[in-house]
């Protein structure tokens, strides 16, 4: 007779347990999460502040997807935006401070607890938050980033910080020349401050308030795109109210204009009314000859005006090319610019491959960007002086391809981002008298929009017109 033969069984343990089972092995410890029950909006704020520095990331674009991931409230999403955007923007006058109270350099204190001090020292000089909430809140999250010994550091510094007022701690830390008290004080570098002064010529007794507004948070500026919704009924739609220059700005105190349907729907876009303006401009340019309706925007990335040209050149019967060296955003230019008469070329402006005979041009060209600052938190302290030459020498270029590209009697519209008179005026003026262009009266272009200048040239200022300190000047070829 066969024996059955039964499965063996695994020897036990004690308390019955058989070794080698997998109840056996030993369970996972979850470990406590250590930002539970820490300020939501300071450490979402603090976050992008991380972001910012060790990325090399731009606030803008990290805050508004954090606040959806975490679904903050609107007023969470409001106090992170503002602690967020001011700290960045305020970080050179804050690090002086940090320094002082310190005792050390920047670059002595580690990085994780410098954010935590940016961020405690902006709430504690530059809002209306209590001292206490603002050194306890801090504490609490170096703390938990760093133990308790580092949470001591920043409590004693902070405590310090909040001795003073930022009037008290401008008027001991401040340089002593008129333009570097200015900038120190509304927290933009020497440096910036001074071509902001360069530009304004006769008016830099304005200075001061440039900065200030530069200083200050800008409100959402909408284009309504034509053809497609009018900006009196976009306004209405999104309770923004109409831009006084641009037919087809609205603005908004704030929000997330990415929720709006207006938007998602493709009805409207995200622009500030100075870049509005600038696309209107090369619409209204006078050619000599017939508008066979050619045109072109050789630098065409993010998209934002080649959205409002193809529009424009739909309702007129035209089309537009848009060229983009970079891949990747050239195709977010694709999408933007969907449905319209919008042709995308993957190519270096400045070879760019395309047959001549352009009616308009449009090189909105790279640039420093200073005239977006206020968009742009923390560009302020990336910049530095040594930037202004290569661009201009790539300005330059592409204005010299432009004018190759575009017909006689055609025209083509230079503009930055930036009032830098290097990469303005000096710009405008290489070209006129390297390529016999004539330069156009720009102001009549902008109509009804006041004080933007000597000269033919356009220069806008947020503290004047609302906007970013946007340059222009139309450029006609000769016909002959």
């Amino acid at each position: 007779m066969t024996e059955s033969r039964r499965p063996a069984r695994a020897a036990q343990g004690p308390g019955g347990k058989r070794n080698g089972s997998r109840n056996n092995k030993p369970k996972q410890v979850e470990r406590p999460d250590p930002t539970a029950g820490l300020d939501k909006p300071r450490l979402a704020a603090l976050d992008v502040l991380r972001a910012v520095r060790e990325r090399d990331a731009y606030a803008n674009l990290v805050l508004p997807g954090l606040l959806r991931d975490r679904k903050l409230d609107s007023r969470d999403a409001a106090l992170a935006t503002e602690l967020a955007y001011g700290a960045a923007r305020a970080q050179g006058l804050l690090d002086a401070v940090i320094v002082h109270a310190s005792g050390r350099p920047v670059e002595e204190i580690d990085g994780n607890l410098l954010d935590v001090l940016r961020l405690g020292s902006y709430q504690l000089l530059r809002t209306r938050v209590a001292p206490h909430a603002a050194v306890a809140t801090s504490v609490d999250l170096a703390r938990a980033e760093s133990g308790q010994g580092r949470a001591g550091f920043v409590n004693a510094v902070l405590r310090r910080v909040s001795e003073r007022t930022q009037d008290e701690w401008v008027e001991l830390l401040a340089p002593k020349d008129p333009i570097g008290h200015l900038a120190f004080e509304h927290a933009h570098p020497m440096w910036i401050a001074q071509v902001f002064a360069d530009s304004l010529g006769a008016a830099a007794g304005e200075l001061e308030d440039v900065l200030i507004a530069d200083d200050a948070r800008p409100a959402v500026h909408l284009v309504a795109r034509p053809g497609e919704i009018s900006a009196e009924e976009l306004a209405l739609v999104t309770g923004g109210e109409m831009g006084p220059y641009s037919p087809y700005a609205v603005h908004l105190d704030g929000g997330d204009p990415g929720q709006l349907d207006a938007v998602r729907q493709g009805l409207a876009g995200v622009q500030d009314e100075g870049s509005q303006l600038v696309a209107r401009a090369l619409t209204l340019a006078p050619l000599e000859g017939d508008d066979a309706g050619r045109w072109l925007d050789l630098c065409a990335g993010p998209g934002g005006k080649a959205a409002l040209l193809g529009a424009l050149a739909g309702i007129e019967g035209g089309r537009l090319d848009a060229v983009e060296p970079v891949p990747h955003r050239a195709e977010l230019i694709r999408k933007t610019t969907r449905e319209l008469p919008v042709d995308v070329h993957v190519a270096d402006g400045r070879e760019s491959g395309l047959e001549p005979g352009y009616d308009r041009i449009l090189v909105d060209a790279p640039c420093t960007g200073l005239g977006a600052l206020r968009r742009r938190p923390e560009s302020r302290w990336r910049r530095q002086p040594s930037d202004v030459a290569p661009l201009a020498k790539l300005q330059r270029e592409l204005l010299a391809a432009a004018i190759e590209l575009v017909r006689p009697g055609g025209v083509v519209l230079y503009s930055t981002c930036s009032p830098h008179l290097t990469e303005t005026l000096a710009v405008v003026a290489d070209a006129v008298r390297r390529h016999g262009v004539v330069e156009l009266d720009t102001k009549e272009l902008v109509p009804g929009v006041p004080n933007v200048g000597d000269g033919n040239s356009v220069q806008l200022w947020p503290h004047r017109h609302g906007t970013d300190a946007m340059f222009m000047a139309a450029l006609r070829k000769p016909l002959s």
